[in-house]
């Protein structure tokens, strides 16, 4: 179908972009440390105040591995199963990718030991930071429901899961390459998977000289 065809493209084309994203990322996180400007952020943003916290824990849940499932279950009672197939198959695949592939290329602590002095807000301190799981979940899920949704909506998709980034930064989980690799991976992974996940619409293309054969008649 046409939308199918021109949406497969486009959704090739963003692919590509964040798998780029990906790898630059992993380059300037592969050292294991945490340059200047990127310990300047983390400590901008992990000094908000304390009373933030309950607000911005909350904005981490949209991350956490079980949610494509949770999503997936009102796609299902809408009948939505392009979509349900594919939260459903975030979930194995941002297994897979997050532990075989990224943290194998990139070995780096979280900031409760690798930036002094961070702020840790029930998180652990020690551990493999990068990517960030829970913005690859929460980028994925933002791409694969954004064709379902009008613009308002894709947006406040896409801004939660900015929010979830941050949360998890201001919590004290992740340093900022780590939310903006496992943001990116996120992207990857939803745009691959909109190849079954993407709603189909439209009709078969018709040709010029078939347009014109109808109109006549």
């Amino acid at each position: 179908m046409t939308v199918l065809v021109r949406r497969g493209r486009r959704d090739v084309g963003i692919a590509v972009a964040a798998v780029t994203a990906t790898a630059l990322c992993c380059l300037a996180a592969a050292p294991g440390r945490v340059g200047p400007v990127e310990r300047w952020v983390f400590r901008y943003v992990n000094g908000w105040p304390d009373a933030w916290q309950g607000t911005l824990w909350l904005f981490q849940l949209p991350g956490v591995l079980g949610m494509p499932l949770l999503v997936a279950v009102p796609a299902a009672l809408l009948g939505r199963w392009r979509l349900t197939v594919a939260l459903t198959a975030l979930v194995p695949l941002k297994l897979l990718v997050e532990r075989d592939v990224l943290k194998g290329l990139v070995q780096r602590e979280r900031p409760g030991t690798t930036i002094p002095g961070a702020v840790l807000r029930d998180v652990p301190s020690a551990g493999l930071s990068f990517p960030s799981g829970h913005a690859m979940i929460a980028f994925g899920i933002a791409v694969l429901v954004s064709p379902y949704l009008r613009r308002r909506w894709q947006v406040l998709a896409f801004a939660v899961a900015v929010l979830n980034s941050v949360a998890r930064v201001y919590l004290g989980g992740h340093a900022p390459l780590d939310v903006l690799g496992g943001g990116a991976a996120g992207v990857t992974l939803g745009a691959l998977l909109l190849v079954v996940g993407a709603p189909v619409r439209g009709g078969a293309p018709t040709s010029t000289a078939t347009c014109r054969s109808a109109s006549r008649g």
